[in-house]
């Protein structure tokens, strides 16, 4: 999710819950200590959105190494949060033109490089599971790239092969718009899931090793993916449909699968997705929205309807107790090898409660630690149950290389009636 925020905003409304002043000090100390040890790895972050958007990627103007106002995210609290390895998403609107997001998302990935290079003393990119521990067990933080959008390939197998040398590492299938080749949770659906060209897309990462992401699609996407997929799949940022029941979670069904194919969800923490309250009030506020023409899937033209929508309605936030029950959901029915985190700091403009910012991880799981999470089931959340699918999807990769080149499937003879 990648959202336009109005910063300095205190919550409308915060419910009653575990704060981080109630969270017991000798559990964080516990937890950070473990956290040190073992790489917290967050499969979404939408900092580079933010820095095209405050200084045009100019880091003098966005010093990231510093303690920012404007941001949920820089390096000092990515450092407090215990935060040892980052997706970087590199996405851009889905309403561009193919032409123009290719070209957007070159600049967004052109931009995590920059950042990578400049701060080169606390960040590392990371390719692989192996670069990635090799980054983290030398103090610093590991970064990877995440494409938030079938949008950013243009319809182009070659493009998506040529983000992948780029150092791109996982591609969400859609955003809040349908593809040509595949459907969105939030858009009306005409593919009915992946269509013959979708196929090509999902097969073709499996090849190069690209993780294949299913935050965002529709469920018939979801399952179809999962079907053709032959290596673990992600969801980098999503969170259980039973507890918040939204299309943009992921269903019971779903989960089941997912155990079968050894994938990961790693649960969001954006209240729309956490809270029924806050999605209800989201369901309101597009109704009105849809009203004055603007459509909710509209990332910009939604957030913009929403600042004044909720001057007049005020807007539930979640707490870390909601966010708890999506990860042991996810645990509960997909097996506790299945789940991780995809927090989508600088994608939302609200988060809950003692979840702010970057900062806030170690609370979290501390809570988790004080409903009984041992250690060994820590580490996994945190970030060894990506790293098994990493590997997994790597594995998977060299296997299909020896089998089969790269695709020559293009989109037009495929789907084009």
């Amino acid at each position: 999710m990648a959202a336009i925020r109005l910063t300095g905003r205190m919550p409308d409304h915060a419910p009653e819950t575990t704060t981080p002043e109630t969270t017991n000090p000798a559990t964080v100390a516990r937890v950070t200590e473990l956290l040190r040890r073992h790489p917290l790895i967050d499969g979404h972050n939408d900092l580079p959105l933010e820095l095209r958007l405050q200084s045009g990627y100019d880091f003098d103007r966005l010093d990231v190494s510093q303690p920012l106002t404007t941001t949920q995210t820089d390096l000092p609290r990515l450092r407090s949060g215990c935060v040892g390895a980052q997706f970087w998403s590199v996405w851009v609107p889905s309403t561009l033109a193919d032409g123009a997001a290719v070209i957007q998302t070159l600049e967004q990935v052109d931009a995590v490089h920059k950042m990578v290079g400049r701060y080169s003393d606390q960040l590392g990119f990371a390719r692989t599971a192996d670069e990635l521990e090799a980054v983290f067990a030398s103090g610093r933080i590991a970064s990877l790239i995440g494409a938030e959008g079938g949008h950013s390939i243009g319809c182009s197998l070659a493009v998506l092969r040529m983000l992948y040398v780029l150092g791109v590492r996982y591609m969400t299938l859609t955003h809040n718009d349908n593809v040509p080749w595949a459907d969105s949770a939030t858009d009306e659906p005409v593919t009915g899931g992946l269509s013959a060209f979708g196929v090509e897309v999902v097969r073709e990462m499996n090849r190069i090793g690209m993780l294949v992401d299913l935050s965002h699609v529709s469920t018939d996407t979801m399952r179809d993916a999962l079907r053709v997929s032959e290596v673990p799949v992600m969801f980098s940022h999503s969170s259980a449909r039973a507890v918040c029941d939204t299309t943009r979670n992921v269903p019971d069904d779903v989960l089941e699968t997912l155990r079968g194919n050894d994938g990961v969800c790693m649960v969001t923490f954006v209240p729309e997705f956490v809270s029924p309250a806050t999605a209800q009030w989201r369901k309101g506020a597009a109704a009105a929205a849809l009203e004055d023409g603007v459509k909710s899937n509209d990332h910009i033209a939604f957030d913009t309807f929403a600042a004044t929508y909720r001057q007049h309605h005020a807007k539930p936030t979640a707490t870390i107790d909601q966010v708890v029950a999506h990860i042991e959901h996810v645990r509960d029915v997909a097996g506790v090898n299945h789940v991780g985190i995809g927090g989508d700091y600088d994608g939302t403009e609200d988060l809950p409660v003692g979840l702010e910012d970057v900062s806030g991880y170690p609370r979290l799981f501390a809570a988790l630690a004080e409903r009984g999470w041992s250690d060994i089931d820590l580490v996994k959340l945190a970030g060894g149950n990506l790293l098994r699918v990493m590997r997994a999807v790597e594995a998977g990769a060299r296997e299909l290389q020896e089998t089969r080149g790269p695709s020559l499937a293009t989109y037009e003879p495929l789907d084009r009636r």
